[in-house]
């Protein structure tokens, strides 16, 4: 019987599913309709089924694998179209995308290096939370300004207020993964060189630390904890039961 974390067709993941099938649907509204506001009336309905299936996960108990890629997946995705289609229609100026994708390849290019010492993707923390909900709360408000009249004039303040901060907070999360990873690479070769002098004297290798370290077992949910990251074929503790995340950031 599969675990709770292999479980596909739950109520959470479908509401991840039908988000992620918004994402073109936006798009078309804001690209080719020019319909700025059923765009909005979608990105209101990102943001209700973001919010609903967390809730129902922790309530009914269906976390799952699959719902841990979907639902940041379908918040990067709605970011990246808002920001294509406020930069197409010249809302919003190319280099604030540049610059908010770039920390996105900054993180994609990490993984294969957090791989190579057994470690999955890392945790999504406080602070790129606060950053994602200050971006998707901005673009709304910025279509809303592209509006002659004062709804339009206070949308653009508190618009570009809202993405100045989710930007400097994306970047600022960024920048925490970085320190977190290189604390979990150094624990991973302290780990082997431990190994290695262990080897070399005959006596039995130690298993990794499980305090003082974020990325020790301490923070795991046991055996069968999805979030999980287990290299293939180690059997040795301080290999095997390094940490994977819950959800990439």
């Amino acid at each position: 019987m599969d675990s709770a974390g292999d479980r596909v067709w739950t109520v959470p993941n479908l509401l991840s599913i039908l988000r992620l099938l918004g994402v073109p649907v936006f798009l078309w509204l804001v690209l080719g309709l020019r319909e700025d506001w059923w765009a909005l009336g979608v990105l209101a309905f990102a943001g209700i089924s973001d919010w609903l299936d967390g809730k129902i996960a922790r309530a009914w108990n269906q976390a799952s694998r699959l719902g841990v890629m979907l639902d940041p997946l379908a918040d990067r995705l709605y970011i990246f179209a808002a920001l294509l289609g406020l930069v197409v229609r010249d809302v919003v100026p190319w280099w604030l995308m540049a610059i908010l994708v770039a920390r996105d390849v900054f993180i994609v290019v990490a993984l294969p290096v957090l791989r190579v010492y057994g470690y999955g993707p890392l945790p999504v923390n406080l602070a790129g939370k606060a950053a994602t909900l200050c971006l998707l709360y901005s673009f709304p408000l910025l279509f809303v300004a592209g509006y002659d009249h004062i709804v339009g004039d206070v949308a653009k303040i508190v618009g570009w207020a809202f993405a100045i901060w989710g930007t400097a907070i994306y970047w600022w999360a960024g920048l925490l993964y970085a320190v977190q990873g290189q604390r979990l690479i150094r624990h991973a070769r302290r780990a082997d060189r431990a190994r290695g002098v262990d080897a070399g004297t005959g006596s039995t290798a130690r298993p990794a630390a499980t305090n003082g370290d974020p990325g020790t077992t301490e923070q795991d949910g046991g055996a069968d904890d999805p979030s999980r990251d287990r290299r293939s074929g180690g059997s040795d503790p301080s290999s095997s039961e390094r940490k994977g995340a819950t959800s990439p950031p």
